[in-house]
């Protein structure tokens, strides 16, 4: 029987938000680790050294998740990801035009 058992980061971002599996949006440039709470419309953000916060989108300039990925990129840039909208054949198009 094959086990999957989270990273530190996903733990913690699992303690912050309401969602049992939030949704794995990506690294930023700083090496924080980014979750996306669909119920709370909230993202956690998890520092490499355990330190967490959470935004919740509505206390922000930003409407929706996306326009959150867009200041990231500014603000931080995404290491891996942001891992959001867009289908399979968007992401082999991308790999492939890399």
């Amino acid at each position: 029987m094959v086990t999957t058992q989270s990273n530190p980061q996903e733990r913690i971002a699992r303690k912050l938000l309401i969602q049992n599996r939030p949704l794995f949006l990506g690294i930023d440039g700083e090496d924080a680790a980014h979750y996306w709470d669909s119920y709370e419309f909230a993202v956690a953000v998890v520092g490499p050294n355990g330190r967490a916060e959470t935004v919740e989108l509505f206390e922000t300039p930003f409407e929706t998740l996306a326009g959150w990925c867009e200041y990231t990129q500014v603000e931080r840039g995404w290491e891996v990801g942001p891992h959001v909208g867009g289908s399979l054949v968007d992401d082999l198009v991308q790999a492939v035009d890399a």
